[in-house]
């Protein structure tokens, strides 16, 4: 069965996001173009591990000499996006993902699939393929410029979570926070 392929060569928004309070917050990577939009869940160290690999690559393309593809060192202010997610429809919740660099159009690639419903059960019984689900992948291609955007914000949004305790150095609650301070 062919796979829905979600495709993005040239986003208008490309950005990670989050619903909920500190504590249960739900992330999302969110692209849009026009009037397509699409809207994955992640884990919040999916989108902390894609923005520090972001960077990575950014970081190793402007020391090639002459900087051919203006890899920026900052973010671009025109670039800055501090809105709020758009309308929040989950396509699906991502499993794996893998990142690249295409120098033939100077875009940072990223691919996104689902979590895997693998059945451990092993069962013979056959299934109607009219029934079954079409394998699906979100492919975002962001220049440079977009991509640092894309990691500022990512990294904000994943550092506005609940404040570390000065102790224990774990997560404290707004109720409270119960820790036993590490032992000398």
């Amino acid at each position: 069965m062919p796979t829905l392929v979600h495709e993005f060569s040239w986003p208008d928004r490309v950005v990670i996001g989050t619903v909920g309070v500190p504590g249960a917050r739900t992330f999302y990577l969110q692209v849009r173009t026009g009037r397509q939009i699409v809207t994955i869940g992640l884990e919040k160290q999916q989108a902390a591990l894609l923005a520090e690999k972001i960077d990575e690559i950014l970081d190793q393309l402007n020391t090639l000499e002459g900087n051919p593809f203006s890899v920026p060192t900052g973010t671009p202010i025109e670039l800055v996006d501090n809105d709020p997610l758009e309308v929040v429809e989950e396509q699906f919740r991502t499993g794996a993902m893998s990142l690249g660099w295409d120098p033939t159009t100077a875009q940072v690639v990223i691919e996104a699939y689902p979590i895997s419903d693998v059945d451990g059960a092993g069962d013979d019984e056959s299934f109607d393929q009219d029934d079954a689900e079409v394998p699906e992948m979100v492919l975002v291609r962001m220049p440079v410029g977009t991509a640092r955007a894309f990691t500022k914000r990512t990294r904000e949004v994943v550092g506005a979570g609940r404040p570390l305790c000065p102790l224990c150095g774990f997560p404290m609650d707004a109720e409270g926070h119960v820790c036993s301070p590490p032992e000398n």
